[in-house]
């Protein structure tokens, strides 16, 4: 092969692949969200479609519950520890994105069906304000939520009154229409909490 040629078609080559290189660089979209986010869960996409009951006894779907911006928790009426404070920390984080005239809830999914009827689940989210919504199901049905989200939850050794769950402690921010975006850590406070909210939520309008 005549040298010349082959380095003039070597730079061709790489000119070609380069410049397709650029376009599909170009035409990627870049991620809207990224200055709000903190991290990402590994294992694949989190959230999706559930069917659940809510406080009234209804069937009520993701599409149904996620109307707004809502942060999204894991976890059980009878749990003492890190429930009421996580609760606690995602309702008050709703407080001040209400303050910021962003509406939003927080949305309490039990991993106990087996006595989170749900009157005790209207009972139990009356603590934490109006603005909380308290889902439950068939066993079943909970463990899909769980799995869509990568939850896990286990019952522990003890009677059948007493007993206790072991479980993960994200919460998950949700907005109608495009889904998950980004989980808060237990250490996050309420006001990280809203101005991360808030991020996701000013990114998605424009």
């Amino acid at each position: 092969m005549d040298k010349p040629l082959a380095i003039g078609g070597a730079a061709l080559l790489a000119a070609v692949i380069g410049g397709t290189f650029v376009i599909i660089q170009i035409r990627q979209p870049a991620d809207a969200f990224a200055a709000c986010r903190a991290g990402q869960v590994a294992g694949g996409d989190i959230g999706g479609s559930f069917t659940l009951i809510d406080e009234t006894g209804a069937a009520v779907t993701d599409q149904a519950v996620i109307t707004q911006p809502s942060i999204v928790y894991f976890g059980y009426t009878s749990c003492t520890d890190v429930c009421p404070l996580d609760n606690a920390r995602n309702a008050e984080a709703v407080d001040l994105l209400a303050a910021q005239g962003i509406s939003a809830a927080p949305v309490f999914i039990t991993i106990d069906p087996a006595r989170d009827t749900p009157q005790v689940m209207a009972d139990y989210t009356k603590n934490f304000g109006a603005a909380m919504i308290g889902l439950t199901g068939s066993a079943d049905q909970i463990a899909a939520a769980a799995t869509a989200y990568r939850i896990y939850y286990s019952k522990q050794e003890g009677d059948a009154e007493s007993y206790e769950m072991d479980h993960s402690t994200l919460s998950y921010l949700v907005l109608p229409g495009l889904g998950f975006m980004d989980f808060f850590q237990r250490e996050d406070p309420a006001q990280a909490v809203a101005d991360r909210t808030a991020c996701f939520v000013a990114a998605a309008a424009n």
